[in-house]
């Protein structure tokens, strides 16, 4: 396989930045993938002369692992790394010569303490962009601390092994052969799942914010860098920094920008939050609102957060159907994210439950994978763009029912199909499927406010035009409030509006 001209481009450039000699040991067969990969580190060699590859016998056939000279580091790449895991590669490359890994001391301090021994795998897909988070930060496990593995396992490759696991949603994380985590997780949420996250004591000493932001989404982010421009004592406490988008690949309607993934934008708004003095406290979920002489926020560890103004943007959540099955099948034939986990179901009959933009955008994505896609809408017409459902009509392998209820998603160890009722005639239909793809639509979370602030029947917080709350001094913004319009762009927008009202409130109080 060799690589294209922009890829060849980027190695080039990549490669200059090697600090020392790198050791690829490879262990190939003679099929296609094996094929694919002995091209793929040759091309390496070739571009560099700090690159050596030597055959080896690995755990799994294709595979490589990318060493030190005379020292093994435990990063082994069981498939063909290009697609969303390029950058994958080229950080392993960089970080095993010796180019330090970027981020926070305290984190490299965190890593190289974990005492014990931990072999993890995790399951991808060439083309989920919430699996390169998850590779890359176990490889920078595995190359600051010597008792750390990781593998990255192409699941489109190892197809036996990946049904032997019952894996039906990427990135699939195991350790020492147990099940670790499903989906996306950030360096700091792995670190936190081993016991090596911050405690409630380590917010103990805390002083009051003059703004304390709640959510590190979009509305969030901007919230959080306008309160600091003003040189005000600035917070974030978020659950998850980036939000909803870290769960978005394609964004083409952020103005001034024709392109771009959710994960990336998400990188590029921590990197502008992080040029201001801004305390960032992450993987942190808030439980409890409370205004008293300032306003606290009790967090899950217990600890509690003081601030003389609070901004709450904590976003949204996928809406879940609500069926028997649902639960029971999450990531075992139930998805969300169709980009993740649809070449799992390759070759399969899935079924798209909504049809809005969201459920046929998927359905589109999935035509080209898997075998069938049957969409199920509640009304009796889709609601998604023209434009996206005169696509739609065009795929021969989609069917499109209207008028129809879930009831039930079926199954026994995994998903095996999907009843509904038929909201015209009454009758109860059953298709047998492989998989389910959730797409109904957002729920805020706003449940931890229950009897604090006033809400809509929605669950959305209500917010004046200056993005004030029922309560003097609480802000909100982003789609956990009664906006019109849940967007990106409109979030960022009521994040600003929100903080120079807060700063307002400031000045007058």
């Amino acid at each position: 396989m060799a690589l294209d001209a922009e890829i060849k481009s980027q190695l080039n450039q990549y490669l200059q930045l090697l600090e020392n000699d790198i050791v690829l040991k490879v262990s190939t067969g003679t099929d296609k993938a094996s094929e694919e990969m002995l091209a793929l580190v040759n091309e390496l060699a070739s571009l560099s002369s700090k690159i050596t590859v030597e055959k080896a016998e690995l755990e799994r056939t294709p595979s490589f692992s990318v060493n030190r000279v005379g020292e093994d580091t435990g990063i082994v790449f069981a498939g063909v790394p290009l697609g969303h895991e390029f950058t994958s590669l080229v950080l392993a490359l960089l970080q095993v010569s010796g180019r330090a890994p970027k981020v926070d001391q305290s984190i490299i301090d965190q890593i190289k303490s974990i005492e014990g021994e931990y072999n993890f795998e995790t399951y991808v897909s060439l083309t989920c962009h919430n699996c390169p988070e998850v590779v890359q930060a176990l490889n920078i496990m595995s190359v600051l601390n010597p008792n750390i593995k990781h593998t990255m396992v192409d699941g489109a490759v190892f197809k036996e092994e990946v049904e032997s696991k019952d894996i039906l949603a990427v990135p699939a994380a195991f350790v020492n052969g147990k099940e670790f985590g499903n989906g996306r997780m950030t360096l700091d949420e792995i670190l936190a799942k081993l016991g090596s996250g911050p405690s409630a004591e380590q917010f103990a000493d805390k002083e009051p914010y003059d703004v304390l932001v709640v959510g590190g989404g979009p509305a969030g982010a901007s919230a959080a860098i306008y309160a600091a421009r003003k040189g005000i004592r600035t917070g974030i406490v978020a659950e998850r920094f980036g939000g909803q988008i870290l769960d978005t690949l394609s964004i083409e309607n952020f103005i001034s920008v024709k392109e771009t993934e959710g994960p990336k934008l998400a990188a590029a708004l921590e990197e502008h939050v992080k040029q201001y003095n801004i305390d960032v406290m992450n993987l942190q979920r808030a439980t409890r609102l409370e205004k008293k002489d300032l306003v606290e926020i009790e967090l899950e560890n217990g600890a509690v957060l003081k601030s003389k103004s609070v901004i709450i943007s904590t976003g949204a959540r996928w809406r879940n159907i609500n069926v028997p099955g649902e639960a029971e099948f999450k990531n075992k034939g139930v998805a969300y994210c169709p980009h993740c986990d649809g070449p799992l179901f390759a070759g399969k009959d899935v079924a798209v439950i909504g049809g809005g933009n969201s459920g046929v955008e998927a359905a589109i994505d999935l035509a080209g994978i898997v075998n069938h896609v049957t969409v199920i809408e509640y009304n009796d017409s889709l609601k998604a763009d023209e434009v996206l459902q005169n696509r739609l009509h065009t795929l021969p392998n989609v069917t499109v029912v209207t008028n129809a209820q879930t009831k039930e998603i079926t199954g026994t160890d995994k998903v095996n199909g999907l009843t509904y009722v038929d909201r015209e005639s009454g009758e109860e239909k059953h298709i047998e499927l492989a998989g389910v793809f959730v797409q109904i639509g957002l729920v805020p979370n706003t449940e931890w406010l229950e009897g604090t602030l006033e809400r809509s029947r929605f669950g959305e917080i209500i917010v004046d035009k200056r993005g004030a709350t029922t309560i003097p001094g609480v802000f909100a913004a982003g789609d956990c409030t009664d906006s019109a319009y849940k967007q990106i762009i409109i979030s960022m927008g009521s994040g600003a509006t929100a903080s120079l009202a807060a700063f307002d409130y400031l000045i007058r109080n």
